[in-house]
């Protein structure tokens, strides 16, 4: 069996900066792809700079001090966000702070003017974290958002663990199917599998999902901390969407709510199919590069 996937290429060792500069080994037409940490996403293509969930500041820790889930940091963000310059747009899944961070919206203000992308049931809330009125757009599952840069970007329902709607029917959480230089990019959200989604994506024919991999359980699940897939799932929904990468990501911040890379490595390694994939490393680019070679029947493994 061959299927068609993008050329992903990680690239360790390139210097993050606030620039977010594609690294010398991107090609004009390429997407440079950094993983910020937790389900957060800097995108690149040519001169326009995506957001998607940046948390790197410390306001969770600020808020559960003291509680049984703590919410101190594995690791330091790769970035600081008063640093970052040249965002375009910032995309937040859902109002969870790690995915719509007051501290990162308010550090990135001074000195970036982007548009925001938010579930239209969160609209109060981005408000409240500090999304300016002027720059804020609303929207739901089913819609289209154009970016300047030609980007496109399809929101679709995610269900985390449950599918959501107001009293309007406005998904409270959303995946997006971003559309950046002929490569189609699926983030998730915090997700879990639903019924028709698989179908759905099909349907959006996505060549690389962002999926968090740190799973659920009761414990987690009854203190407030909703899940998400597991590898396994993650894995198989590509498989049954046809989505030729799975890169992964949710994992490795907070030590109640990850899993241990290595061991999603190896369960990636033993499956017996085409799915490529990136199990990534905070802070490293991964260039997207469109291709319609047939893939190589094998797993392969990328990072």
């Amino acid at each position: 069996m061959n299927i068609t996937r993008p050329v992903v290429r990680p690239l360790s060792g390139t210097p993050l900066t606030g620039t977010f500069a594609a690294p010398p080994e991107a090609g004009p037409d390429d997407v440079t792809l950094w993983w910020l940490g937790q389900a957060g996403f800097a995108l690149r293509h040519r001169g326009r700079l995506i957001l998607i969930d940046p948390y790197l500041s410390d306001t969770l820790a600020e808020k559960y001090r003291g509680t049984l889930f703590p919410h101190r940091r594995m690791h330091p963000a790769p970035v600081a966000p008063e640093a970052i310059r040249g965002v375009d747009a910032v995309l937040c899944t859902h109002g969870h702070t790690d995915h719509m961070d007051p501290g990162t919206i308010r550090a990135l203000l001074p000195h970036n003017d982007p548009r925001f992308v938010v579930p239209r049931a969160e609209r109060a809330r981005a408000l409240e974290r500090g999304v300016p009125a002027a720059r804020l757009t609303g929207t739901t599952a089913g819609e289209r958002v154009a970016l300047d840069g030609g980007i496109t970007v399809e929101p679709v329902p995610a269900a985390h663990e449950h599918l959501e709607q107001d009293e309007n029917g406005d998904h409270r959480f959303l995946g997006y199917v971003l559309t950046v230089g002929g490569v189609r990019v699926y983030h998730s959200g915090d997700c879990v599998p639903y019924d028709g989604q698989s179908e759905l994506l099909r349907s959006l024919r996505a060549d690389v999902a962002l999926l968090p991999v740190n799973g659920r359980d009761r414990h987690r699940t009854e203190n407030g901390v909703p899940g998400n897939f597991t590898v396994r799932e993650a894995a198989e929904l590509c498989e049954a969407a046809g989505i030729p990468h799975l890169l992964c990501h949710h994992f490795g911040l907070f030590d109640f709510n990850t899993v241990d890379p290595e061991d999603a490595r190896d369960a990636l390694r033993r499956r017996a199919t085409p799915l490529s994939w990136t199990v990534p490393r905070v802070g490293d680019a991964h260039v997207l590069t469109p291709s319609d070679t047939p893939g190589d029947p094998t797993a392969k493994e990328d990072r």
